[in-house]
């Protein structure tokens, strides 16, 4: 079976083009004709059956034959918030995979331990746009660079907020932290925040639960930044289905 190749272009419906970058791939890579068969995602959730009416790297004609929108997902919207790594290489990795099991908006912390200063989100946009084609998915996250930490835990959210940290019961209570998976309700939006190497400091954590995050635990293990982040997308995509 030939293999199925999406392509990107979140202006279709308007201009009936694929951009530049994407016409070049259909044409020079995949040696795309006029008269292919092509599908293109809006990244808003539709998939459209096309066909190429004029073939060029710089932009290819599409006549579009049939729109169809991706059935709502189960459950609530799914949402991460991290500090980068000061490797960005693995904070990509982590964009790449969370995007293919599934995921809405990703926004980068700045906190006081976070090494990373500077996060080109531009990059972290391509990384995610290629991995949503790869899985065969429709719909793009939204990719937010470093925002300070207190000003990202004011924000108001429809859904409940998590606050991912080690400490132990000298912030969490004698009962310590429930696990993710314990507390999240099927069908609603979560959000869960994820500290950098050096974890939240205290009194991040002791602002994130002023505001209304509710601590939680990933694992029984100590996890990296990027491994935790990737378990809390997995368990936030459970749950959203019910499982």
């Amino acid at each position: 079976m030939k293999e199925l190749h999406l392509f990107y272009a979140p202006d279709v419906e308007t201009t009936g083009m694929l951009p530049p970058e994407e016409s070049a791939h259909a044409v020079r890579v995949l040696r795309m004709h006029e008269g292919d068969p092509i599908c293109v995602v809006d990244g808003r959730g539709t998939t459209f059956s096309c066909v190429i009416a004029a073939a060029s790297p710089r932009g290819c004609l599409l006549s579009i034959e049939k729109r169809c929108p991706e059935p709502p997902r189960p459950g609530g919207g799914v949402h991460l918030a991290v500090a980068p790594t000061k490797s960005m290489e693995r904070m990509e990795w982590l964009a790449e995979k969370a995007t293919e099991i599934g995921i809405d908006s990703l926004t980068f912390l700045a906190t006081a331990n976070t090494e990373r200063r500077v996060v080109k989100a531009e990059r972290v946009e391509k990384i995610v746009v290629g991995a949503m084609k790869q899985s065969h998915k429709a719909r793009l996250p939204h990719v937010e660079g470093l925002v300070p930490f207190d000003a990202f835990v004011q924000r108001p959210f429809q859904g409940r907020r998590f606050i991912a940290h080690c400490y132990g019961p000298e912030l969490d209570g004698p009962a310590g932290k429930p696990f993710l998976a314990d507390v999240l309700a099927p069908g609603s939006d979560a959000l869960v925040m994820v500290g950098p190497e050096g974890d939240f400091t205290p009194d991040e954590v002791r602002r994130a639960m002023a505001a209304g995050f509710i601590p939680v635990s990933l694992s029984d293990s100590r996890l990296r930044t990027e491994t935790a982040a990737l378990v809390a997308v997995h368990l936030m995509g459970l749950a959203g289905r019910g499982k």
